[in-house]
């Protein structure tokens, strides 16, 4: 099977080199802004000298050809790389106009230093067994720690697709690069495996593990804290500021690193064992959405569930379920997600479904049968039977609210067991509720 895969690696450039990898960052950054006021303020519009006009990548690269020989400065950087800002701004509006993105926006400084190159452009060379180059059009050889092998195509041919260079949060820079490479074709195993994704234990597995994030994130936390707080007290656009401003992104950039190693070790040792990985169906987006509210309706609790959306998103659920589907499919697996419903609240040996059998975060004792053990093991054992066997915990037409989390108890008490599901039709029959909207 052939794919695009790929690899990233942190540069070692020189100082004239970091320079240079500025320069072009800024001047690819001003080309996509440019094109940008330039299609926002005349397109559409209907051209002076009677000939249509084409704001495309295609049509406005002749402009760049003008605009590179006006000024030196744009010209003594790779037209190549200009050229890839044109095509962004076109995947932009692209993105735009069928719905999957927000109108197109400025590049910024410090937040967007990035650009691209195509593959034939960029050439690799192995030093040693640590070491390799990287040579950029118009900067030269770069160093980088090869910490990986390209991946090759069947007949051990390196193809480059494209390679991206940005700048890191802190300072310094790194390279991805894009290969078209051939997957070897394996058995898939047959083992099954559900993963319960949580704040406390960020991964729990049916087969009883518990995968937490290293010890440095839990202790780098305070330490993110008081860095935030002087970086409050330092005034903006003065040295002091940018200073803390870097210290803080250093810190931050850290943590990415440890979560983003953390959940690629996991997800490749799932895919490699396992040959159906069952995760839960979480809308991650509606979750750690604000609870403020508005100056009419404020919310309630914001700084509690600021807290909590704040936990979420630092285990990085998302980024795990992304890197287990590619790494699945690569590997012939399948990733099945489940609904979300009654896992926290399920026993994993009877079935016994009730919002008390989770005495706390960490406890599930059930009420029916008696069993106890960890609430988040049990909750992937739910995840997988329900990958299973998607019917087994289906219920009435008005389900549980899922308290896993909530600092509410449920607003409608449990049912019955496994053994006697309910019927929603008879149910409703027996049971006539309003005639009007609502759950009440």
């Amino acid at each position: 099977m052939e794919a695009i895969r790929g690899h990233v690696y942190r540069l070692k450039p020189t100082r004239e080199q970091e320079v240079l990898l500025a320069q072009t960052a800024g001047v690819v950054r001003l080309v996509y802004n440019l094109a940008l006021e330039q299609r926002r303020t005349w397109g559409g519009r209907p051209y002076g000298g009677g000939a249509s006009r084409n704001f495309g990548a295609r049509g406005m690269s002749g402009e760049l050809s003008d605009l590179r020989k006006a000024f030196s400065w744009i010209g003594s950087v790779s037209q190549t790389a200009q050229n890839q800002a044109l095509i962004d701004l076109d995947r932009a509006y692209a993105n735009f106009f069928e719905g999957r993105a927000g109108y197109p926006k400025p590049r910024k400084r410090n937040v967007h230093d990035v650009f691209r190159h195509v593959g034939r452009e960029i050439s690799i060379r192995r030093l040693n067994s640590r070491w390799s180059e990287v040579r950029i059009p118009k900067i030269g050889w770069i160093r980088y720690r090869d910490c990986r092998t390209l991946r090759k195509m069947g007949d051990g041919r390196l193809n480059i697709r494209n390679a991206t260079i940005r700048r890191v949060a802190g300072g310094g820079w790194e390279i991805s690069i894009a290969t078209r490479c051939e997957i070897a074709e394996r058995p898939v195993p047959e083992a099954c495996i559900g993963v319960d994704r949580g704040v406390a234990v960020p991964y729990a597995l049916s087969t009883g593990q518990l995968e937490h994030l290293p010890g440095s994130v839990e202790k780098r936390d305070a330490t993110i804290r008081r860095a935030q707080k002087q970086l409050s007290r330092r005034r903006r656009g003065s040295q002091r500021h940018a200073k803390a401003r870097r210290r803080l992104a250093r810190l931050k950039a850290r943590d990415a690193r440890a979560r983003a190693h953390t959940a690629h070790v996991l997800a490749r040792r799932l895919a490699n064992e396992h040959g159906m990985v069952a995760i839960e169906d979480l809308r991650i987006r509606n979750m750690t959405r604000s609870a403020r509210g508005t100056m009419e309706e404020p919310g309630k609790n914001v700084a509690q569930k600021a807290g909590l959306n704040r936990a979420i998103l630092n285990v990085g659920w998302f980024g795990f379920e992304r890197m287990l589907a590619y790494k699945l499919e690569e590997s012939g697996g399948v990733l099945v997600k489940v609904p979300a419903a009654y896992t926290s609240q399920a026993c994993a040996a009877c079935g016994h479904v009730d919002a008390g059998n989770r005495d706390s975060q960490a406890i599930f004792s059930c009420t029916s049968c008696g069993a106890a053990a960890n609430a988040d093991v049990n909750a992937a054992k739910i995840i997988l039977s329900l990958a299973l066997d998607p019917d087994r915990y289906r219920r009435g037409s008005t389900p549980l609210l899922d308290v896993e989390g909530k600092a509410q108890a449920p607003c409608e008490a449990s049912t019955r067991s496994l053994g006697e599901r309910l019927d929603a039709v008879a149910w409703e029959r027996e049971n006539p509720g309003p005639s009007g909207p609502g759950r009440c």
